[in-house]
């Protein structure tokens, strides 16, 4: 499998690709890793391919998504209108790439209930459009998408999540890296999980709090 990472030094995409080198059944994934300074990953250019990419850039984009066959993109989209969502599904489209993982928020659907979801709310407002309009355009698009929407995150070394679909109500309000990380990796190895599905992920042990707990 030829997996494409963007913004690929990202702390959820780096945690994604040292399991990849690390862990034997990856052992057939080829990795692509674009980002905007590709100098900060130049100590893994023994292990993959590493290009210069402007998500904002259409020709950068198409140039990375070229012989992929998944794309995880590992930043949120707030653009105001949605270029790096765009060039990611016109590259695609061009190219035939058909299977795309998209970083995303909790609160897209007012989803989040309680004294939390109101806290979560207020603070995500400023980029929230920009995210259910991110969330819109891959449902359409036709292509086989996955949309993460991601709970608050800590660096706790666990893997502890449950996930809920878009018309369940979100379960938990936070996550560690690693638990996300492997999310994205559970697709990487099975392309056919959650198709077509924006997904919430959370620890479930958290759920009924108000706050993040860090």
């Amino acid at each position: 499998m030829n997996l494409l990472i963007l913004a690929a030094n990202g702390q959820i995409s780096q945690l994604v690709e040292h399991r990849i080198f690390n862990e034997p059944q990856f052992k057939d994934v080829h990795l692509t890793l674009g980002l905007r300074n590709s100098s900060r990953l130049a100590n893994l250019q023994k292990q993959a391919r590493i290009l210069e990419v402007d998500l904002a850039n259409a020709q950068d984009v198409e140039q990375a998504v070229a012989g992929q066959d998944l794309v995880f993109v590992g930043v949120v989209d707030r653009t105001p209108n949605n270029v790096i969502t765009k060039n990611v599904i016109a590259a695609m489209k061009k190219h035939h790439v058909p299977r795309v993982i998209f970083a995303n928020i909790l609160g897209l659907y007012n989803e989040v209930g309680g004294e939390f979801g109101r806290w979560n709310h207020e603070r995500v407002l400023p980029g929230l459009q920009s995210a259910i309009n991110s969330d819109q355009l891959l449902s359409d698009s036709g292509l086989q998408y996955t949309t993460l929407r991601l709970p608050w995150l800590n660096d706790r070394n666990e893997i502890k999540y449950t996930i809920t679909t878009h018309n369940q109500p979100y379960n938990g309000v936070c996550a560690s890296r690693q638990s996300i990380a492997d999310v994205i990796l559970q697709i990487v190895i099975n392309p056919s999980l959650f198709v077509n599905e924006s997904i919430g992920i959370a620890d479930p042990d958290t759920q009924g709090e108000n706050r993040p707990l860090y």
